[in-house]
């Protein structure tokens, strides 16, 4: 069986596609709106893991609606979630995947699905959609990352991770500078996976 897992190229996404290797044939999938080049970042991760990656083109009117939105919200959070419901539609709708995953963590609130999105996407495309996280919280991933991943992490504004927010903050940059940036998104940091840790066997 495939499973079709959501990456950016950071630790969460890439933890969910190892968590599931024993039991599936995993793809990573990143989502590019055509703004940045992004899904460079991520498929040259993707290759260091050793997993096949796509790269899947949503139509740009859903980052352009997640832009009014954000800018009527002066925050993040409806519209980094608006475009991974959609983004998730998308993918759903073709005919050739079954499962899909993404990374999702167990206090995460964006970008994160509802119970009657899940169940909606689920029963509308005929699909299996999947958090292998869920059940972790941020320390139990940092010490899956420890043993299994090697990582650099920074501020958002300095790692480039083929995230939603990526090419949301580049929109509005171009329609309102790099000020705009610091009003609505919050300062945090963000995680790349450079490749995986050796095991002691190989």
């Amino acid at each position: 069986m495939q499973v079709s897992v959501m990456f950016s190229g950071g630790k969460d996404s890439s933890l969910s596609a190892i968590l599931l290797e024993p039991f599936f044939e995993v793809e990573l999938i990143t989502c590019s709106f055509s703004l940045l080049p992004v899904w460079e970042v991520a498929a040259e991760t993707a290759e260091r893991l050793g997993f096949p990656h796509r790269i899947i083109n949503p139509d740009v009117s859903i980052l352009e609606k997640a832009y009014d939105m954000i800018m009527e919200d002066g925050f993040p959070k409806n519209a980094i979630n608006f475009i991974h419901r959609n983004v998730i539609e998308h993918l759903a709708a073709d005919p050739n995947v079954t499962f899909i995953a993404d990374g999702i963590r167990r206090d995460d609130r964006v970008p994160m699905l509802e119970m009657s999105q899940i169940r909606s996407i689920e029963d509308r495309f005929g699909v299996h959609y999947m958090c292998p996280l869920k059940g972790y919280g941020r320390a139990a991933v940092n010490e899956l990352v420890k043993k299994h991943l090697v990582i650099e992490e920074g501020l958002s504004e300095d790692v480039l991770k083929a995230d939603y927010e990526a090419e949301l903050r580049e929109m509005i940059v171009l329609n309102h500078g790099p000020d705009k940036i610091k009003e609505i998104f919050p300062t945090h940091v963000q995680s790349h996976v450079i490749e995986r840790k050796m095991s002691m066997n190989e």
